[in-house]
């Protein structure tokens, strides 16, 4: 894999659409070029990883901005094992974390539930400069480092919501129960509709150094 050395730099601030891995996906042909320094030790290993498990991306410009937000280490996710809508810019880890549980917990958990794997992942994105709810800490949404996750197609085509099968019937609780579940073992931060009335309708998931916390 081939890992993109210019970049799109309103990839930071934007989502890109629906991620498949297909070429028509691929960002648009770059209108302005940069040229990104060696990483460091450690985003070199996570990168690396991303390679092996098969996720391809775009490494993206560190970034800094106003309020204290910023994207630093961050990739594009390219293909991660199903079409995923609304990502943005991602930390590295985030990104790895991510792939392993769509590989590990949401195709299993669907397979194992409804007979057919998850063709579609919803999400309300990724990078975003805003603070936690109620409280002046900028949120992880602000380091491009927490995704929120909202709903799943199947390949049948049924459309499971965070909001509505919460509660909904017996198999549509049971298998968001246990993507939150395998999320908790995964992810630093996990929050979902038991949490707060801010997570009514989707799972956060983020790499903030504030975990474990799972809810």
């Amino acid at each position: 894999m081939r890992i993109g050395g210019t970049i799109l730099l309103c990839l930071l601030l934007a989502s890109c659409g629906l991620v498949d891995g297909r070429s028509d996906n691929r960002p648009a042909p770059q209108q302005r070029t940069e040229r990104l320094p060696a990483p460091s030790a450690d985003l070199r290993q996570c990168l690396g990883n991303l390679s092996r498990d098969g996720v391809e991306y775009t490494r993206l410009p560190d970034r800094n901005f106003s309020r204290g937000c910023r994207a630093i280490g961050a990739v594009q996710l390219l293909q991660v094992g199903v079409p995923t809508r609304n990502l943005g810019a991602m930390t590295c880890p985030l990104a790895a974390r991510y792939g392993r549980w769509v590989r590990e917990v949401l195709q299993p958990a669907a397979q194992r539930r409804f007979g057919e794997q998850v063709t579609l992942v919803e999400t309300f994105g990724t990078y975003s400069c805003r603070n936690i709810n109620g409280s002046g800490r900028l949120s992880e949404h602000g380091k491009a480092n927490a995704i929120d996750i909202s709903a799943f197609t199947l390949a049948g085509g049924r459309r499971i919501t965070v909001q509505e099968g919460w509660r909904g019937d017996r198999r549509e609780r049971e298998f968001l129960r246990e993507l939150h579940s395998g999320a908790c073992e995964r992810f630093e931060i996990v929050l979902g509709p038991d949490a707060n009335a801010d997570h009514y309708n989707h799972f956060h998931f983020d790499m903030g150094d504030r975990g474990p916390y799972c809810r």
